[in-house]
């Protein structure tokens, strides 16, 4: 009989990357985290011991606990969690049945440092586009969903970067940015590790239309025409985000579910 308080790692797979996907709350021994420093897209480390202290943080979330083996530690949390009023289940399997069924992992050397309230903070150019909407996008639903992103005059933000220790991207001269042909959102795949499929799709529309090389996939042209609509739209640059977190979540989900699946209306059947 299926657990009701735990959740398998295709059910969690299939979640990863949306908008509805849990937090996912990693709360390994430090010598097993230290044999393998990858960590599920979205993680949050947290000492089990202490689960009382940081429970009420997770209330009105829905919230998957990671172990090692998906055993005493993930379960003992996640039915604290409950006990505190929260929707928790722990990984079947935990880190390793994620691990063995290659699901996604992030090179957890390579998440900035987060601030005093446990976030990480990003600086780059004003009145984005394309790369820094779909970086911010990455981010969010792959690497820290609670991220600040800052948006300022192009000259300022090295020194924003410094005065308010933030990352700075998609700019010249920094290490999250362009790569020969490639734009700041494939440097971002690489360097966090994350292997997946429908990103290298969504990777290749993005490069396409943030590079002007619109005859690299068909897609390409209306992805442009959709973001720069969305530039259009927006005074406010986090305004702008918010709606264009949307668009990718459409455009990852075909990427993953539908590239397939064709539309025709009339039908091309004629009656008889």
């Amino acid at each position: 009989m299926p657990s009701t308080t735990a959740i398998t790692v295709s059910q969690l797979s299939r979640l990863i990357g949306l908008p509805g996907a849990p937090a996912i709350i990693d709360v390994r021994i430090e010598e097993d985290y230290s044999a393998d420093p990858r960590l599920l897209p979205a993680s949050n480390r947290r000492d089990f011991k202490t689960v009382s202290t940081w429970a009420s943080e997770f209330a009105g979330s829905r919230v998957t606990v990671v172990c090692q083996r998906g055993q005493k530690l993930s379960q003992g949390v996640a039915a604290w969690l409950r006990h505190e009023g929260v929707s928790a289940e722990s990984l079947e399997g935990g880190f390793e049945a994620w691990r063995d069924a290659k699901g996604p992992l992030i090179d957890a050397g390579k998440i900035p440092p987060r601030d005093e309230k446990g976030r990480t903070v990003w600086v780059t150019r004003a009145r984005p586009k394309v790369d820094r909407i779909a970086c911010p996008w990455l981010i969010r639903r792959f690497i820290d969903p609670s991220a600040v992103f800052l948006f300022v005059e192009a000259a300022e933000v090295s020194a924003t970067a410094d005065r308010f220790q933030a990352v700075p991207f998609d700019i010249d001269n920094v290490f999250w940015t362009h790569r020969g042909e490639c734009c700041t959102f494939d440097t971002m795949i690489e360097e966090f590790g994350l292997e997946s499929e429908a990103l290298d799709r969504l990777a290749m529309i993005v490069r396409a239309a943030d590079t002007a090389r619109l005859d690299l996939v068909p897609q390409a042209a209306g992805f442009l025409a959709a973001s720069l609509g969305l530039s259009r739209m927006f005074r406010d640059d986090l305004e702008q985000l918010e709606a264009g977190m949307l668009l990718y979540d459409a455009f990852f989900r075909w990427c993953r579910d539908a590239t397939e699946e064709t539309h025709n209306w009339p039908s091309a059947s004629k009656p008889s």
